[in-house]
């Protein structure tokens, strides 16, 4: 009697025999802005009202333009391909094609490495140039 043994199934990305590992849209988001964020030239967006940046709102109380500051983001998982959506602000003078590009490669790293999500599509709105910092903290 001769006895094959049979090929292991193969298998989606977070199932096996013992069940299924499900990631929730909301942490996918974190990742998502948070790995954008590591872009040193890119950081959370200016809000907007009507198609216009309110770049100077911080006075009423919104969230103001930031180089440290997440970026707003929305991202959308079917089964394991991930759609990201970002609104980010530039550094002024980085090149935006160049500091987008980053952003894109560096979103769809971190998500697959932290996920093993496959990023599908990153799209970026740029909605401010950083033109001002303010200055670092004087120590006395």
């Amino acid at each position: 009697m001769t006895a094959t043994a049979a090929a292991p199934p193969l298998h989606s990305v977070g199932r096996n025999e013992l069940g299924a590992i499900t990631i929730d849209d909301s942490v996918v988001t974190k990742i998502a802005s948070r790995a954008a964020a590591e872009v040193p030239d890119a950081g959370a967006a200016a809000p907007r009202l009507l198609g216009k940046s309110l770049a100077r709102a911080s006075p009423l109380g919104l969230r103001a333009t930031s180089l440290t500051d997440l970026p707003k983001t929305s991202v959308s998982v079917d089964g394991s391909v991930v759609l990201v959506d970002l609104s980010i602000s530039v550094r002024w003078p980085c090149s935006v094609p160049a500091v987008t590009q980053a952003v894109r490669d560096r979103v769809r790293d971190r998500v697959a490495e932290l996920t093993g999500l496959h990023v599908a599509e990153v799209t970026i709105e740029v909605t401010d140039l950083v033109t001002h910092l303010a200055p670092p903290p004087r120590v006395h």
